[in-house]
């Protein structure tokens, strides 16, 4: 028994069903090594930085200023906690030096100058990742409580 070649067809099709599935995801996915589809999904760590970090800003000489900052940490990969846990202190360090360092409370209480700051300490725990020598980094800092109070 022969079969016509529309029925071949449709007996192809019932017989692999994910065939159709599997040359399309290759034809849109064309540019993806094998590695790349085999590196494992990227994840989110949150590492948080107890206790929360309470300081004073603004100019020496003026009215004191206290900024209270909690900080949670985003990694991207599992092997990123041991790093940052291994060298918390140093981590811990860069961010009192920085929150220290800010002299215009006006500007650490608006969204941009907030964001500013979350940026400049993804960019000093990178840094002291780096330093370290730990292969490591992070993806972002996350501030869970920000209170600037005069």
């Amino acid at each position: 028994m022969t079969l016509k070649p529309k029925y071949l067809l449709l007996a192809l099709f019932f017989a692999f069903p994910l065939a159709p599935t599997a040359f399309a995801q290759e034809e849109e996915g064309g540019d993806e090594t094998q590695e790349e589809q085999e590196k494992e999904p990227a994840i989110t760590d949150y590492i948080e930085m107890d206790p929360p970090f309470v300081t004073h800003v603004g100019d020496p000489g003026a009215k004191l200023t206290y900024l209270k900052a909690a900080v949670t940490i985003r990694a991207s990969k599992e092997t990123t906690r041991p790093a940052v846990e291994a060298h918390m202190p140093r981590l811990r360090h860069e961010l009192v030096m920085l929150f220290g360092e800010q002299t215009d409370a006006e500007q650490l209480s608006s969204t941009e100058g907030q964001q500013s700051l979350r940026e400049e300490a993804t960019k000093r725990i990178n840094t002291a990742l780096e330093e370290q020598q730990t292969g490591e980094s992070i993806t972002g800092v996350l501030f869970t409580e920000f209170v600037v109070q005069k």
